[in-house]
């Protein structure tokens, strides 16, 4: 816990005084023009990875980076009302669905029913990657580590397709004011890949 407070003390007599300038612009408003859906995995962290300020980023972050399809409903919605915040109000430019290697989320898509009943809402939550789960058997990988690459990089790209069932995010892109990329992230490497579309490829950014 003393490391927390460290570290607090460390941004408020060194960090935030080289950005004190940047911070009293930004105190009021915030004009983000990205939303970065990423996994809220520890070893992901946006704006290390994009180098970017506070204000930059609007950034949501669950359990494998996921996007639920777009409903109209009464319950409580976290990722569909951020995104919903984001686009619609903050008006953002560009949506980044990043997934990243040896993710969790994406081993506990294939756990057995014994398993998913320890962590009835995660599995729950993971039911949205269905159709990855369904192509990855489909394709019988007998490699555990071209499986679990291939399960999370499909992954970005199901839950790219997910923020297109939004009706305002369809219209937005189909007329070009809004950039959907889909991005994989090596943790090991720093390595930083963005999906192509054209070619249906995910291809190193540098």
């Amino acid at each position: 816990m003393e490391n927390l407070f460290a570290g607090v003390k460390n941004f408020n007599s060194i960090d935030f005084l080289i950005h004190q300038e940047h911070f009293q612009k930004i105190s009021k408003t915030q004009k983000p023009h990205t939303l970065f859906i990423g996994c809220s995995d520890s070893r992901v962290v946006p704006s290390l990875i994009t180098k970017t300020l506070p204000g930059e980023l609007f950034v949501i972050r669950n359990i494998a980076n996921l996007v639920p399809n777009f409903r109209v409903s009464e319950e409580f919605l976290a990722t569909t009302s951020s995104i919903e915040y984001a686009v619609k109000l903050l008006k953002v430019s560009n949506i980044i669905v990043c997934g990243h290697s040896n993710c969790g989320g994406c081993k506990a898509i294939f756990m057995n029913d014994e398993a998913k009943k320890k962590i009835p809402h995660t599995a729950k939550w993971l039911e949205l990657s269905v159709n990855v789960k369904e192509k990855i058997i489909a394709e019988n990988i007998e490699n555990d580590d071209e499986r679990e690459v291939k399960t999370e990089m499909l992954n970005i790209v199901e839950q790219m397709n997910h923020l297109l069932s939004y009706p305002y995010i369809h219209d937005l892109f189909l007329n070009n004011k809004l950039n959907i990329l889909g991005w994989y992230y090596i943790i090991q490497t720093g390595e930083v890949f963005n999906y192509n579309k054209n070619n249906l490829v995910f291809e190193k950014i540098q």
